[in-house]
């Protein structure tokens, strides 16, 4: 084990000690780069001093021929990531959400770094793993989930939209189970993990040690599969191949008001359930999310995606849906968010496209903004 030859933004080079306060652990193991993820009381939610420090250390590895691959994990026992620190972002909109545009700006370039890396990057997404911690993970070359992972993007239920090119990854799910994934802001378990693209492979959480032994001992692609080859099982049965049949029927609807029109309607148990939790959410953020993944699908890459993302999320900052959703949820914990509007015939196609206008301070600069939907 070695110090990583990375500088990070704010904690500078971290040992792997065992008792280190730093809030990413970098270190280098064999041919292996470790990121930890080291918030466990926050299920390591992401901050911005930690994006910083995770892209500065991929770039250091990159030009280091002793690094072969990068793995990342979270510290603690629940789980890889929950998000993004929204309690922060909740007082960033509260302001002039300056802090909050900066942190996504960097976060969805750390997300695009991770997807073009030209490395193995390996993420064990054990536990829990909610929206930036979807961002971190399942961009990578493999992800890997265990029976004690739930993967989701919750932005809905917060008055928010999928990120971190969450729409890009839903919008290219089988059929239509990103959409109903998007808008009920569902978690799924390991085995839809794996089914929607979101995961690769499923190897049991007592295995994730001598998993990680093993690639630290990798100084091949072919090594890597090797050793997930080794400890990979399948994956236990999921729910959404079996509900194809109501999902793709209603969520290909054009509107989000004849989605639930069709849920409701179909006669599935499962289908009225939906209606109901997607009645339940921002109506602002269901139509700008089902707007968001039908303009995903007609973009040709992940930059361009989260390109678009960049733009909604800063428009998000002037919605109140956004401060009253983190309070309900997070806040105040009342779970009685009040929003504006309320009701999905309230939410004009107008209203809709103000999200989707260039971000204040310009784009990310991934993609030529010419590619836009």
């Amino acid at each position: 084990m070695s110090e990583t030859p990375a500088t990070p933004a704010t904690n500078g080079p971290v040992t792997a000690s065992a008792d280190t306060d730093a809030e990413v652990l970098l270190r280098v193991e064999g041919a292996l780069g470790r990121v930890t993820l080291n918030r466990p009381r926050a299920i390591n939610a992401l901050n911005h001093a930690m994006v910083r420090d995770m892209d500065a250390a991929l770039t250091a590895w990159e030009r280091d021929d002793a690094v072969f691959a990068v793995l990342i994990d979270g510290a603690g026992e629940r789980g890889l990531c929950a998000g993004g620190d929204i309690r922060s972002i909740h007082a960033s909109a509260r302001e002039a959400g300056r802090e909050a545009a900066a942190f996504w700006r960097d976060e969805y370039l750390l997300n695009a770094h991770i997807a073009r890396f030209a490395k193995p990057y390996i993420a064990l997404m054990d536990g829990v793993v909610m929206g930036g911690g979807v961002g971190v993970s399942a961009h990578g070359d493999v992800r890997v989930v265990t029976e004690r992972s739930t993967v989701g993007m919750p932005e809905a239920t917060i008055g928010f939209v999928p990120d971190v090119g969450g729409t890009y990854l839903l919008s290219r799910a089988p059929g239509e189970t990103g959409t109903h994934l998007a808008l009920t802001a569902a978690p799924v378990g390991p085995g839809d993990a794996v089914y929607t693209g979101l995961a690769d492979h499923y190897v049991p959480s007592e295995r994730l040690v001598d998993l990680t032994d093993a690639l630290t001992k990798a100084s091949s692609s072919a090594d890597v599969s090797d050793a997930v080859g080794r400890f990979a099982e399948t994956a236990p049965a999921g729910d959404l191949a079996g509900a194809r049949h109501w999902i793709d029927a209603c969520y290909s609807a054009d509107t989000a008001e004849e989605i639930v029109e069709r849920l409701r309607s179909h006669g599935d148990r499962d289908a009225a359930r939906a209606a109901d939790v997607i009645e339940g959410k921002s109506p602002t953020s269901v139509k700008v999310i089902l707007a968001a993944l039908r303009r995903a699908r007609r973009l040709p890459t992940l930059e361009a995606v989260l390109e678009q993302e960049y733009r909604v999320s800063c428009a998000t900052l002037s919605s109140p849906d956004l401060v009253e959703g983190i309070r309900a949820q997070v806040i105040d914990k009342d779970r009685s968010p009040k929003w504006v509007p309320d009701r999905l015939s309230a939410v004009s196609d107008t209203h809709v496209a103000r999200f989707f206008e260039p971000a204040p301070d310009g784009p990310l600069g991934l993609v030529d903004e010419r590619s836009r939907a």
